[in-house]
């Protein structure tokens, strides 16, 4: 059992999916400088060979998680059993109801629950007991707001999500970390021009007084597939955002 305050991976296997940027590239780092062996997939192929050469990785494959058949595929195809599997893979969803497309709104629910629950089916017999899945949600849209429908109502049914299937598949343990603003890739080609305007406030209301990095969030997951006493349960690392108005 896991209880020292470092997190020991030593001989274990990691799989983290979304690895090429962001909060499942430092994931992976910090799984393999705490003594894991890791496997990872991503979209973009190019980055995902670097970083793969970077953490001298078991193995890497490029494909796109929202295709269940692929997803579905690479679990299939791992050699052996393995200890942890993250998705990181999904982005926010900001659909005004005044401009929203009903298909492209019915989609991002699809691909989002598609993933999660694909990557839960998928995994089972491949994971060994005791080991983990984490998913990552969020905390910024717990609050309605507008354009906020659809990413907020995922954002609540997560937690239900997984500790639903922390109960189905145990012993295997199911978790969910739930970061704020992050100051990854993604936030930057969301925000665009404004992505430094952001950091400045953030810096001055947060309580943290500082903004919330992939590396906060990547120590946060490698403890909690470290500890096995931690399963269904949805741990945010947000610096203290949702406190305030």
């Amino acid at each position: 059992m896991a209880t020292r305050a470092e997190a020991d991976l030593h001989g274990q296997t990691v799989v983290v999916i979304g690895s090429s940027a962001g909060i499942g590239l430092e994931t992976a780092r910090q799984a393999r400088a705490a003594g894991a062996e890791v496997v990872l997939a991503a979209r973009d192929p190019d980055r995902l060979n670097a970083v793969a050469r970077e953490l001298q990785a078991r193995s890497s494959t490029a494909f796109d998680a929202a295709d269940m058949g692929r997803l579905e595929e690479f679990f299939a195809d791992l050699p052996a059993a393995v200890d942890h599997v993250m998705l990181t893979a999904g982005g926010p969803h900001y659909m005004p109801l005044a401009s929203m497309d009903l298909n492209e709104a019915r989609k991002a629910f699809d691909q989002r629950l598609s993933m999660v629950l694909g990557t839960a089916l998928f995994s089972r017999g491949k994971v060994r007991p005791k080991g983990s899945l984490l998913f990552v949600g969020g905390t910024g849209a717990r609050r309605p707001g507008v354009g906020l429908a659809i990413a907020s109502t995922l954002t609540v049914g997560m937690p239900a999500m997984i500790a639903n299937l922390a109960l189905e598949l145990a012993p295997t343990r199911v978790n969910l970390v739930a970061p704020g603003f992050v100051d990854t890739p993604l936030s930057a080609s969301l925000l665009g021009d404004q992505l430094e305007a952001r950091r400045s406030e953030l810096r001055a209301t947060l309580p943290i007084r500082r903004v919330v990095v992939p590396a906060d969030v990547a120590a946060l997951a490698v403890h909690i597939m470290s500890n096995d006493a931690l399963t269904g349960a949805t741990y945010d690392v947000d610096g203290g955002q949702q406190l305030l108005r």
